[in-house]
Protein backbone atom coordinates (compact mmCIF):
# COMPACT_ATOMS: atom_id res chain seq x y z
CA UNK A 1 0.00 0.00 0.00
CA UNK A 2 1.38 3.41 -1.02
CA UNK A 3 2.07 5.71 1.93
CA UNK A 4 0.91 9.34 2.09
CA UNK A 5 4.45 10.91 2.27
CA UNK A 6 5.48 8.96 -0.81
CA UNK A 7 2.33 10.07 -2.66
CA UNK A 8 2.96 13.70 -1.65
CA UNK A 9 6.52 13.50 -2.92
CA UNK A 10 5.26 12.28 -6.32
CA UNK A 11 2.81 15.20 -6.53
CA UNK A 12 5.50 17.81 -5.83
CA UNK A 13 7.81 16.17 -8.37
CA UNK A 14 5.10 16.44 -11.05
CA UNK A 15 4.50 20.11 -10.16
CA UNK A 16 8.20 20.98 -10.45
CA UNK A 17 8.45 19.24 -13.84
CA UNK A 18 5.42 21.14 -15.16
CA UNK A 19 6.87 24.45 -14.06
CA UNK A 20 10.20 23.62 -15.66
CA UNK A 21 8.62 22.67 -18.99
CA UNK A 22 6.05 25.43 -19.34
CA UNK A 23 8.19 28.12 -17.76
CA UNK A 24 10.94 27.63 -20.35
CA UNK A 25 8.63 28.21 -23.35
CA UNK A 26 8.13 31.98 -22.87
CA UNK A 27 11.88 32.42 -22.37
CA UNK A 28 12.57 30.64 -25.65
CA UNK A 29 9.93 32.73 -27.41
CA UNK A 30 11.31 35.96 -26.00
CA UNK A 31 14.75 34.99 -27.23
CA UNK A 32 13.34 34.47 -30.71
CA UNK A 33 11.62 37.86 -30.58
CA UNK A 34 14.83 39.51 -29.43
CA UNK A 35 16.75 37.85 -32.25
CA UNK A 36 14.20 39.08 -34.79
CA UNK A 37 14.40 42.60 -33.37
CA UNK A 38 18.19 42.58 -33.66
CA UNK A 39 18.09 41.12 -37.16
CA UNK A 40 15.08 42.68 -38.91
CA UNK A 41 14.10 41.22 -42.23
CA UNK A 42 15.38 43.29 -45.18
CA UNK A 43 12.68 45.24 -46.98
CA UNK A 44 12.65 47.03 -50.31
CA UNK A 45 13.24 50.62 -49.30
CA UNK A 46 12.44 53.44 -51.74
CA UNK A 47 15.39 55.71 -52.69
CA UNK A 48 16.08 58.52 -50.26
CA UNK A 49 15.67 61.18 -52.94
CA UNK A 50 13.43 59.81 -55.71
CA UNK A 51 13.43 61.78 -58.96
CA UNK A 52 10.36 63.91 -59.73
CA UNK A 53 7.71 62.66 -62.08
CA UNK A 54 8.32 63.63 -65.71
CA UNK A 55 4.84 65.18 -65.71
CA UNK A 56 5.64 67.45 -62.78
CA UNK A 57 4.79 71.16 -63.24
CA UNK A 58 8.46 72.17 -63.33
CA UNK A 59 9.37 69.70 -66.05
CA UNK A 60 6.22 70.57 -68.00
CA UNK A 61 7.13 74.26 -67.90
CA UNK A 62 10.64 73.43 -69.11
CA UNK A 63 9.30 71.35 -72.01
CA UNK A 64 6.92 74.14 -73.01
CA UNK A 65 9.80 76.64 -73.09
CA UNK A 66 11.90 74.23 -75.13
CA UNK A 67 9.13 73.82 -77.68
CA UNK A 68 8.87 77.60 -78.08
CA UNK A 69 12.60 77.76 -78.69
CA UNK A 70 12.37 74.96 -81.26
CA UNK A 71 9.68 76.87 -83.14
CA UNK A 72 12.01 79.86 -83.30
CA UNK A 73 14.92 77.66 -84.33
CA UNK A 74 12.98 76.05 -87.18
CA UNK A 75 11.61 79.34 -88.47
CA UNK A 76 15.12 80.79 -88.63
CA UNK A 77 16.67 77.64 -90.03
CA UNK A 78 14.21 77.76 -92.92
CA UNK A 79 15.79 81.06 -94.01
CA UNK A 80 19.32 79.62 -94.11
CA UNK A 81 20.48 77.74 -97.22
CA UNK A 82 20.36 74.03 -96.47
CA UNK A 83 23.66 72.33 -95.75
CA UNK A 84 24.20 69.36 -98.02
CA UNK A 85 25.60 66.18 -96.54
CA UNK A 86 29.31 66.78 -96.08
CA UNK A 87 32.23 65.77 -93.91
CA UNK A 88 34.11 69.03 -94.43
CA UNK A 89 34.40 70.74 -91.03
CA UNK A 90 34.79 74.18 -92.63
CA UNK A 91 31.40 73.99 -94.30
CA UNK A 92 29.74 72.68 -91.15
CA UNK A 93 31.30 75.43 -89.03
CA UNK A 94 30.23 78.10 -91.51
CA UNK A 95 26.65 76.84 -91.47
CA UNK A 96 26.61 76.78 -87.65
CA UNK A 97 27.88 80.35 -87.46
CA UNK A 98 25.24 81.64 -89.85
CA UNK A 99 22.45 79.83 -87.99
CA UNK A 100 23.79 80.88 -84.58
CA UNK A 101 24.10 84.52 -85.62
CA UNK A 102 20.49 84.63 -86.75
CA UNK A 103 19.20 82.92 -83.61
CA UNK A 104 21.23 85.24 -81.40
CA UNK A 105 19.74 88.25 -83.16
CA UNK A 106 16.24 86.90 -82.54
CA UNK A 107 17.03 86.33 -78.82
CA UNK A 108 18.79 89.56 -77.96
CA UNK A 109 17.34 89.65 -74.45
CA UNK A 110 17.78 85.96 -73.66
CA UNK A 111 19.12 85.26 -70.16
CA UNK A 112 19.84 82.38 -67.87
CA UNK A 113 16.63 80.95 -66.43
CA UNK A 114 14.43 81.65 -69.45
CA UNK A 115 14.10 77.91 -70.07
CA UNK A 116 15.49 76.43 -66.85
CA UNK A 117 12.88 78.32 -64.83
CA UNK A 118 12.93 78.26 -61.00
CA UNK A 119 10.28 75.52 -60.97
CA UNK A 120 12.18 73.53 -63.59
CA UNK A 121 15.44 74.00 -61.70
CA UNK A 122 13.92 72.45 -58.60
CA UNK A 123 12.92 69.32 -60.54
CA UNK A 124 16.27 69.07 -62.33
CA UNK A 125 18.18 69.34 -59.04
CA UNK A 126 16.13 66.48 -57.59
CA UNK A 127 16.56 64.31 -60.68
CA UNK A 128 20.31 64.85 -60.93
CA UNK A 129 20.77 64.34 -57.19
CA UNK A 130 18.96 60.99 -57.31
CA UNK A 131 21.21 59.89 -60.19
CA UNK A 132 24.35 60.27 -58.08
CA UNK A 133 22.91 58.55 -55.01
CA UNK A 134 21.36 55.38 -56.42
CA UNK A 135 22.94 52.10 -57.56
CA UNK A 136 23.81 53.70 -60.90
CA UNK A 137 25.96 56.36 -59.17
CA UNK A 138 29.38 54.78 -59.98
CA UNK A 139 28.57 54.57 -63.69
CA UNK A 140 27.16 58.11 -63.73
CA UNK A 141 30.27 59.49 -62.03
CA UNK A 142 32.54 57.62 -64.45
CA UNK A 143 30.68 59.12 -67.41
CA UNK A 144 30.76 62.66 -66.02
CA UNK A 145 34.49 62.47 -65.21
CA UNK A 146 35.52 61.59 -68.77
CA UNK A 147 38.08 63.96 -70.19
CA UNK A 148 40.33 66.48 -68.49
CA UNK A 149 38.91 68.15 -65.36
CA UNK A 150 37.91 71.78 -65.71
CA UNK A 151 39.00 74.35 -63.12
CA UNK A 152 36.41 77.00 -63.84
CA UNK A 153 33.92 77.44 -66.64
CA UNK A 154 32.24 80.67 -67.72
CA UNK A 155 29.30 80.06 -70.03
CA UNK A 156 26.96 82.66 -71.47
CA UNK A 157 23.41 82.19 -72.67
CA UNK A 158 22.82 82.88 -76.36
CA UNK A 159 26.54 82.58 -77.16
CA UNK A 160 28.37 80.03 -79.29
CA UNK A 161 29.75 77.21 -77.17
CA UNK A 162 33.53 77.72 -76.80
CA UNK A 163 35.63 75.20 -78.69
CA UNK A 164 38.23 75.26 -75.91
CA UNK A 165 35.82 73.90 -73.30
CA UNK A 166 35.22 70.14 -73.44
CA UNK A 167 31.94 68.62 -72.36
CA UNK A 168 30.58 65.15 -71.70
CA UNK A 169 27.32 63.50 -72.59
CA UNK A 170 24.75 63.01 -69.88
CA UNK A 171 24.63 59.39 -68.57
CA UNK A 172 21.82 57.36 -70.19
CA UNK A 173 20.32 56.55 -66.79
CA UNK A 174 20.08 60.26 -66.04
CA UNK A 175 18.45 60.98 -69.40
CA UNK A 176 15.61 58.66 -68.40
CA UNK A 177 14.87 60.97 -65.46
CA UNK A 178 14.89 64.17 -67.53
CA UNK A 179 12.38 65.51 -70.07
CA UNK A 180 12.98 64.18 -73.56
CA UNK A 181 14.38 66.75 -75.98
CA UNK A 182 13.81 67.41 -79.70
CA UNK A 183 16.72 66.53 -81.98
CA UNK A 184 17.74 70.17 -82.38
CA UNK A 185 18.92 70.43 -78.75
CA UNK A 186 20.71 68.22 -76.24
CA UNK A 187 21.83 68.07 -72.63
CA UNK A 188 25.55 68.46 -71.98
CA UNK A 189 27.50 68.18 -68.73
CA UNK A 190 30.18 70.85 -68.37
CA UNK A 191 32.02 70.60 -65.07
CA UNK A 192 29.19 70.93 -62.51
CA UNK A 193 26.83 72.68 -64.95
CA UNK A 194 24.00 71.18 -66.97
CA UNK A 195 23.81 72.84 -70.38
CA UNK A 196 21.00 72.95 -72.92
CA UNK A 197 22.85 73.13 -76.22
CA UNK A 198 21.52 73.84 -79.70
CA UNK A 199 23.51 71.14 -81.50
CA UNK A 200 22.87 72.52 -84.99
CA UNK A 201 23.93 76.07 -84.13
CA UNK A 202 26.39 75.08 -81.38
CA UNK A 203 24.66 77.68 -79.24
CA UNK A 204 24.15 77.77 -75.48
CA UNK A 205 20.38 78.00 -75.14
CA UNK A 206 20.38 77.97 -71.32
CA UNK A 207 22.21 76.26 -68.48
CA UNK A 208 21.94 75.33 -64.81
CA UNK A 209 25.11 76.14 -62.83
CA UNK A 210 26.28 73.81 -60.07
CA UNK A 211 23.52 71.24 -60.50
CA UNK A 212 25.96 68.31 -60.81
CA UNK A 213 27.52 67.37 -57.44
CA UNK A 214 31.10 68.60 -57.12
CA UNK A 215 32.32 65.21 -55.88
CA UNK A 216 31.11 63.65 -59.13
CA UNK A 217 33.44 65.87 -61.16
CA UNK A 218 36.43 65.87 -58.78
CA UNK A 219 36.99 62.14 -58.82
CA UNK A 220 35.87 61.60 -55.24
Amino acid sequence: METWPRRLNQIWTAVFMAVAVFGAAPTHASRNQGSQAQNPQPQNQPPQNPPPDLKSPGFQEFSDRVQKYIQLHKSIESTVPKLKATNEPELIAAYQKILARKIKAARLHAKRGDIFTPAAKEDFVKAVSSEFQGPQAPHAKATIKQGAPLKKVHLHVNEIYPESIPYTSVPPTMLQKLPKLPEEVAYRAVSSDLVLLDVKANLVVDYLPGVIPVEATNGQ
